[in-house]
């Protein structure tokens, strides 16, 4: 077994630690107003953050100091640093602007409070690690900017007027700290056959992301905005279908195909099993023998034969008790 360096160990804590010193710059460009390298700055931190789990997994790096560092940056650079560049962007010094600053700044400490909690929760089923309990911190953060992102984009309108920036941020705050299902990207695969076009996907992205920064990341947040009410369809479809649980995504994709499709026929289950032909209309068969030609024998069959057993244990058929009589 190959071990991994003392000072490669430490590459994922030094990951961290600069996305810490990039969410208190944010701060500080916010306080110099310059907003635009504040936005730069969460983002960063965002990128930053999603790196160093990873990172600290692939090199066999975990730690309890990793984890408790990492959660002590994401409370600063997610939930320090977007209320304060949001309060001072209005400095209006609105009392109310500090209040519904300190509430979102509190609920991503409880949101990350929460999140370390559920790590060691067993009792979760199969299918939760694929999702967050709602909105992941970065997220959260990034969606708090939101106002100052149109703002710099398209000026001053109604996005940008004090209620509503205050109202939106306690509005995401919420949202950090609901019981929603949000999906986590960790556990998203993609087939062999999307491979090209999502490399195809990335790079125009990438050319968005050059020409229109600001643009492309007020999309990429107004979509995961979007995503939430599917990640609670997705989540309770999977607690209604164990089934659906340990197979792959291209087969639980046709678990819904099928489901969807028997409701649009109207068709159910069937409550108990029947014998086919059980109840059948009256039938008028020729007689056979001496009779004049054109004469019928109706048969009714009402239900089907019972059968009875006789003293040496073999079955025999009650031929009184099937239904049949001439008319």
């Amino acid at each position: 077994m190959v071990r991994t360096a003392p000072g490669v160990r430490l590459l994922p804590n030094a990951i961290t630690v600069l996305a810490l010193c990039a969410g208190l710059s944010a701060v500080q460009f916010a306080l110099q107003g310059n907003f635009h390298l504040a936005i730069v700055g969460v983002v960063a931190a965002a990128l930053l953050d999603s790196l160093d789990g990873r990172i600290a997994r692939l090199l066999d790096a975990t730690s309890k100091m990793g984890a408790e560092l990492d959660s002590l940056s994401d409370a600063v650079s997610f939930g320090v640093a977007p209320a304060l560049v949001l309060f001072v962007w209005q400095a209006d010094g609105n009392r109310f602007g500090w209040i519904a600053a300190l509430v979102f700044a509190v609920c991503m400490v409880l949101r990350l409070a929460r999140f370390n909690t559920l790590l060691d929760d067993t009792d979760k089923p199969p299918f939760a690690s694929e999702f967050f309990v709602g909105v992941p911190a970065p997220a959260g953060g990034l969606l708090a900017l939101t106002p100052v992102i149109l703002t710099l984009e398209f000026g001053t309108g109604w996005w940008s007027t004090g209620p509503v920036v205050w109202l939106w941020l306690i509005a995401i705050a919420a949202l950090a700290i609901s019981r929603l299902p949000t999906l986590s990207l960790k556990s998203v695969n993609v087939p062999a056959k999307a491979v090209a076009p999502l490399l195809v996907g990335v790079g125009l992205l990438a050319a968005a992301i050059v020409q229109y920064p600001l643009i492309a990341l007020s999309s990429a947040l107004l979509l995961y905005l979007v995503h939430v009410p599917y990640a609670s369809y997705r989540y309770d479809w999977l607690a209604r279908h164990p089934e659906a649980w340990d197979v792959p995504a291209r087969e639980r994709r046709a678990i819904r195909r099928s489901g969807r499709r028997h409701r649009r026929l109207g068709l159910r289950r069937p409550i108990r099993s029947r014998i086919a032909g059980a109840s059948l209309p009256r039938v008028r068969l020729p007689r056979n023998g001496g009779q004049r030609e054109g004469s019928e024998q109706t048969v009714t069959v009402r239900e089907s034969p019972p059968s009875t057993r006789s003293g040496d244990g073999s079955r025999t058929r009650n031929w009184r008790r099937l239904g049949l009589r001439k008319q």
